[in-house]
């Protein structure tokens, strides 16, 4: 397994990690997504651990919290070989606390990780969304005395706009508190939008994109081809609305493509479109999910192995979109100097 640095910051990361989502089964949407039980989650670390795999994500909002607790139990008595990253700040509740970044939310919200973790501190805790309705002052000195008390020792976001991210990033900056280092974000074949703004920024300001849904919401595992039904066992059926939107006719120049460098390369196409993720800038660690034994297997053959300069152009190629304004002009000035014979 590679390692590589989480952001600008000293920790080493692998460059697959593992995603929880698929633990406990609980509510509409992680039902579809899996329900392994404590024996089977504990199968998976196993496997994961062996691979090199030592990053494992959860979310004290997956599966109501159960998530965390399967996850807890699978790496009970060999804490020490693995790195926890959990996220808060989605609802929890109907009540005015059980959502947000607060100085209340976040430290109950902290300490209740813990608790279903059955650890004394998590090694990276990221915000899951941007709380508008807080003080980001209040946000980042709240992360800074919870490490200071050591019950987190780093601090990220996920799915944050460029500008609450840099803006949070400057007011760190300002106080001498820490900084995010990692950006929990979607990016896959069908979903490039990452590129336009925040991984520029990511590359500016060192912050460590940790990648979810590399395989487009389930859209790229190989099982949905040009002129053929959905599967009928397929989790879009259920879960389609709550993802990102694709473009039907993009998908599929990308699936074309990305099953001719399968191919080529004797690969499947999830561990295509895992590595040439892994080729691009700013990604510290890519998150996989599986449902079963099988499934991350699979998933653990994208590393290892490289594709060709051409089969990534070609993934590219497939795979690109003209982005919205503001970033186009940039692209099409870069054309234009080409062209002119001065880039």
């Amino acid at each position: 397994m590679e390692y590589r640095s989480l952001g600008r910051s000293g920790l080493k990361v692998p460059a697959l990690s593992f995603g929880t989502g698929t633990f406990g089964g609980q509510g509409p949407l992680f039902a579809a997504w899996g329900d392994s039980d404590e024996r089977e989650a504990r199968r998976l670390i196993d496997i994961c651990l062996e691979a090199g795999v030592t990053l494992f994500d959860t979310a004290d909002n997956y599966s109501n919290g159960l998530a965390e607790e399967r996850l807890g139990q699978a790496l009970r008595g060999r804490r020490d070989q693995a790195l926890i990253s959990t996220k808060t700040s989605l609802p929890l509740g109907d009540g005015p606390g059980d959502w947000g970044s607060s100085r209340h939310r976040l430290i109950r919200a902290v300490d209740n990780s813990l608790r279903r973790l059955g650890t004394d501190y998590i090694d990276l805790l990221q915000l899951h969304a941007f709380d508008s309705n807080t003080p980001i002052e209040e946000v980042v000195q709240t992360l800074d005395q919870l490490v200071r008390d050591g019950k987190v020792r780093y601090v990220g976001a996920s799915n944050f706009s460029g500008w609450q991210l840099m803006k949070s990033l400057a007011v760190a900056d300002r106080h001498g508190s820490p900084r995010h280092v990692a950006h929990q974000v979607y990016y896959s074949l069908v979903g490039r939008d990452y590129e336009w703004e925040l991984a520029p920024l990511a590359q500016e300001e060192g912050v460590g994109a940790l990648v979810w849904s590399p395989l487009g919401w389930g859209r790229l595992t190989g099982r949905i081809r040009r002129g053929q039904p959905l599967p009928a066992q397929s989790r879009l059926h259920d879960t389609a609305q709550f993802g990102p939107p694709v473009d039907e006719a993009r998908l599929y120049e990308v699936v074309d493509a990305l099953a001719a460098v399968a191919a080529e390369t004797d690969r499947t196409i999830p561990q295509v479109a895992i590595a040439w993720l892994l080729t691009r800038p700013t990604v510290s660690s890519v998150i996989i999910g599986a449902r079963n034994e099988a499934q991350l297997r699979d998933n653990l053959g994208a590393v290892g192995w490289s594709l060709s300069a051409e089969q990534l152009a070609r993934l590219d190629r497939a795979s690109d979109v003209t982005p919205p304004y503001p970033y186009y002009p940039y692209r099409t000035q870069e054309g234009f100097a080409k062209l002119a014979g001065k880039a």
